[in-house]
């Protein structure tokens, strides 16, 4: 379908986001590829580990165990669709495919939002109130949670889709790798207006609702800290909580930058930002939790050195 007739029975959408030039196709198909197969490979191993060993069976590896999860989830919503196009002459997607591949998306980093803030809460519990931290992020409360943080982002996602999709659009040819919501705003035939209002309203209300939580968390945290007279205890104590942060700085970096701005000033160079947010953090996020925290990277040398031990039997 050509982009350029103004219709409003579009039933397919064209992804141009890495269609040009041609000979980058096949070398941007195998970086996306490593990609996707590191964020596979080290979410599903984090929620393995976790599943398997007794004692990360607490809040603080359950959040993780489902932010590893929803990674995985996120990661799959766009790459699979994404890396076939790169194979294609035609980067196409049905309207059905297009609708389902945002909804997805949208739920998935919604309740990530919601997942790295009940984290910061747990970290507050652990360190402020360290003898009550079983009672308080007990496992009832704990999936309570986690069934919040999903139940939340499908809502808001819904809303979403609803809204972006409940209009014609004029135009098939989005400037994105994947069906996002400001692109797709942008080829509607009506005014956008009460759409792009919904977008500030909701997105901004829960990425500041849970970036304040997180901000208060850790100021508490930080006097807490503060408070510690040996700096070998600072320091083991700030270290439960570094990954968190790196990962809160990342995740909401591009979330902030990405979605709380006009739809006018959407531009085709957001796709290196969309690409990290969408691609790069998932894959990131194991490395960063398991690479700073010291009882996973122990039980990881213990299955390697069991390996290594019944490979030589």
């Amino acid at each position: 379908m050509n982009g350029g007739n103004r219709t409003t029975g579009v039933s397919e959408f064209v992804l141009l986001g890495f269609t040009d030039p041609e000979e980058l196709k096949m070398p941007l198909f195998l970086l996306f590829s490593t990609v996707y197969a590191l964020t596979v490979l080290g979410n599903i191993g984090m929620a393995v580990i976790i599943w398997t060993t007794p004692r990360f069976h607490i809040a603080m590896y359950i959040f993780l165990f489902n932010l590893s999860l929803v990674d995985v989830c996120f990661a799959t919503t766009i790459s699979p669709m994404m890396l076939a196009n790169l194979l294609r002459e035609t980067a196409s997607i049905s309207l059905m495919g297009c609708s389902s591949q945002m909804c997805f998306a949208v739920a998935f980093g919604s309740s990530e939002c919601f997942l790295l803030a009940f984290m910061a809460y747990d970290r507050y519990v652990a360190v402020c109130s360290p003898l009550h931290y079983t009672m308080v992020m007990n496992k009832r409360r704990c999936l309570q949670l986690v069934v919040t943080s999903h139940l939340s982002g499908f809502l808001h996602s819904i809303i979403h889709t609803v809204f972006t999709f409940r209009s014609p659009f004029c135009r098939a040819d989005i400037h994105h790798f994947f069906c996002d919501i400001q692109p797709l705003l942008k080829l509607s035939c009506k005014e956008t207006f009460t759409s792009e209002i919904l977008l500030f309203t909701f997105t901004g209300s829960i990425t500041t609702c849970c970036l304040l939580a997180i901000v208060v968390s850790y100021v508490f945290i930080l006097e807490a800290i503060l408070k510690i007279r040996s700096s070998g205890g600072r320091s083991r104590t700030f270290s439960t909580c570094s990954s968190h942060l790196v990962s809160v700085s990342l995740f909401y970096g591009c979330v902030l930058f990405m979605y709380l701005r006009p739809n006018s000033s959407y531009q085709d160079q957001d796709l290196s930002a969309s690409v990290f947010y969408s691609l790069v953090i998932p894959m990131l996020n194991p490395f960063i939790y398991s690479l700073r925290n010291r009882d996973v990277k122990m039980v990881l040398r213990k299955t390697l050195f069991v390996k290594k031990l019944c490979s030589s039997t």
